[in-house]
């Protein structure tokens, strides 16, 4: 399966903070989506159910953030690989960077503005499939570094998110739903997770944007 790096949208933003004078976006965003046909072809394959109960759900049983290497967890691993600029301390909490959200396409200054987002939200992912899980395999989906399932945006764009689908919530910038469709997809089909049929509606429409 391709993953080849979305250098044409990192190379435009990049172009264009350097116009406007502003720091230049990471180059290192989440492992690249599969091709358009191969996520048209992922969202056909996704099994097509009703949302699950929600009982016994907890964010707990899906643990995070783990040890990925020396003192940086999950979380410190994103913020470093997604921000630009970004010096970390000796506990691996970065002291300074920025981090540009492509969600709501605003840059945050400070580390404490950042969320890590799951794009398959912990909660959508019990309803489609994961409570049936171990808690050591929510563990290993809720820090999937290997496919786009972690990003760094803006604490607001994320809080704004919550648990939704993507027929009841889009990034606000238009020019990320190409992308945010594949990856939501891929981690889907990766972790063979189902998908509602309005879901399933909202993806196809968003993959229009590639």
């Amino acid at each position: 399966m391709s993953r080849r790096p979305t250098a044409l949208l990192l190379g435009l933003l990049a172009s264009l903070a350097l116009l406007l004078g502003l720091p230049s976006p990471a180059l290192a965003y989440p492992p690249s989506p599969p091709s358009l046909t191969t996520s048209k072809s992922q969202l056909s394959a996704l099994r097509t159910a009703s949302p699950g109960s929600m009982t016994g759900y907890s964010r707990d049983r899906f643990p995070h953030w783990r040890a990925v290497s020396g003192t940086c967890d999950t979380r410190e691993t994103v913020l470093e690989r997604d921000g630009s600029g970004v010096a970390v301390d000796g506990a691996c909490q970065p002291t300074r960077g920025s981090w540009y959200s492509v969600y709501d396409r605003v840059w945050v200054y400070d580390s404490s503005g950042v969320d890590i987002d799951h794009m398959v939200p912990l909660a959508e992912a019990w309803r489609s499939g994961a409570a049936g899980w171990s808690d050591g395999k929510r563990a290993d989906f809720a820090n999937d570094l290997a496919r786009g399932q972690l990003i760094a945006v803006s604490a607001s764009s994320n809080r704004s998110k919550g648990d939704q689908p993507p027929n009841l919530w889009k990034p606000p910038n238009t020019g990320w739903w190409c992308y945010y469709a594949k990856h939501w997809i891929d981690v889907k089909y990766d972790w063979g997770l189902s998908a509602t049929s309005a879901e399933k509606s909202a993806l196809s429409s968003m993959l229009g944007y590639c």
